[in-house]
């Protein structure tokens, strides 16, 4: 019974309807995206920050917008043809060039999973002074164990790890604003907008774009074009917000945050808070974990409904298991031998790639499908 108790207890919120059909999908998507660049703020920098606080702030806002008409689609397109693995999705959606997003997305894979398997090993040795091995094995062990325990534990893992974040982003936005509040309503009554943050907003919310193909198997819960709407707004609204949180806290460093290599470190070695770096990065690696249980995940259910429909039964556990741990073992293997550089040197026309067969395709052809699909309905 205490253990019935103790379950009840962390898995409530997957008792509600509304959790699952308006919230999950965004933690979800949200897990997967803050790892890396996004968590260290590099990319922040790259695609926002640089263009001017109240530039990246315009940034954001149409990165928000583009995600949420392209996650309002995607949920309703999921829906409306149940396609709950990235495979139905692009056949459904793009017929047989549904091999081109999965090879652009399998590189994608490794080129994440390379650069989160090498910040895997460093974060713990940067933070309790541990070998990187360890750090990889925590990384590779976490990653067998969630791909083995299927949807539902991985649902729930990554709403909880969602919470921690937003504790963690909230602490370093309040403790910011109460040391260099000043800075920050200074920099942003300065009304700074440089020239390019449209496109840096443009950029950043296809780049991302293939997140999606991680949060499909969360979908199943939506059952109308209502919810699927409303789902996809919010997964945005849900995605952008530790980006605004962070966003605001750089701008209270800005331009000197510019030329920070990692800004989270530079950020918290003048705030002066010495826990905040070490709960910062306990959170991040969990992120980082979180990545390639996503994109693993993704590809045991791609395997899943291809076995489904040859014999009629899907992956066993143990096999979802093996695939995770392989993959990251891959992914480890990468971040050694350095072709994370080789792979990013064609990241650019992957990133042209997702835009074209997942923005604009479902954009004009998905919304076409979806329109047809409703006449034939009625």
């Amino acid at each position: 019974m205490a253990n019935e108790n103790k379950i009840n207890i962390l898995t409530f919120f997957m008792n509600y309807d509304w959790y699952k059909k308006y919230l999950l999908p965004g933690f979800i998507a949200q897990s997967v995206l803050v790892a890396g660049g996004y968590g260290t703020g590099r990319e922040l920098v790259e695609y926002f920050v640089q263009y001017g606080p109240t530039g990246g702030l315009m940034g954001m806002g149409l990165t928000a917008v583009l995600w949420a008409v392209l996650f309002a689609l995607s949920f309703e397109f999921a829906r409306v043809f149940k396609a709950y693995d990235y495979r139905t999705f692009f056949e459904k959606l793009i017929g047989k060039g549904w091999v081109i997003y999965e090879a652009s997305f399998i590189v994608l894979l490794f080129l994440i999973m390379g650069v989160v398997g090498a910040a895997s090993g460093s974060i713990l040795r940067d933070t309790f002074n541990l070998p990187p091995i360890i750090g990889s094995g925590i990384f590779l062990i976490m990653v067998a164990y969630l791909t083995y325990s299927g949807s539902k534990l991985i649902e729930i893992v990554m709403s909880w790890w969602s919470y921690l974040l937003y504790a963690v982003y909230f602490c370093l936005l309040f403790i910011t604003i109460t040391k260099f509040g000043g800075s920050i309503s200074a920099n942003f009554a300065a009304d700074i907008v440089k020239p390019g943050w449209q496109m840096g907003g443009f950029k950043y919310a296809f780049y991302n774009i293939a997140v999606v193909s991680t949060i499909l198997f969360s979908l199943n819960y939506i059952k109308t074009r209502r919810e699927a709407i409303i789902s996809g707004v919010v997964a945005s609204l849900i995605c952008i917000a530790p980006a605004l949180m962070f966003h605001m806290v750089m701008s209270g460093f800005y331009p000197d945050v510019l030329g920070m290599e990692i800004p989270i470190n530079g950020i918290v070695a003048k705030l002066g808070v010495k826990f905040l770096l070490a709960a910062w990065l306990i959170t991040l690696f969990g992120t980082m974990i979180e990545t390639g249980v996503g994109f693993f995940h993704s590809i045991n259910e791609r395997i899943n409904s291809t076995l489904v429909a040859k014999r009629g039964t899907g992956m066993s556990n143990l096999a979802r298991g093996a695939v995770g741990t392989v993959l990251a073992a891959i992914g480890l293997i990468i971040s050694n031998f350095g072709l994370i550089a080789l792979i990013a040197k064609g990241y650019g026309t992957i990133s042209w790639i997702f835009f074209i067969l997942q923005g604009v395709a479902l954009c004009t052809i998905g919304v076409y499908k979806i329109y047809e699909h409703g006449k034939a309905s009625k």
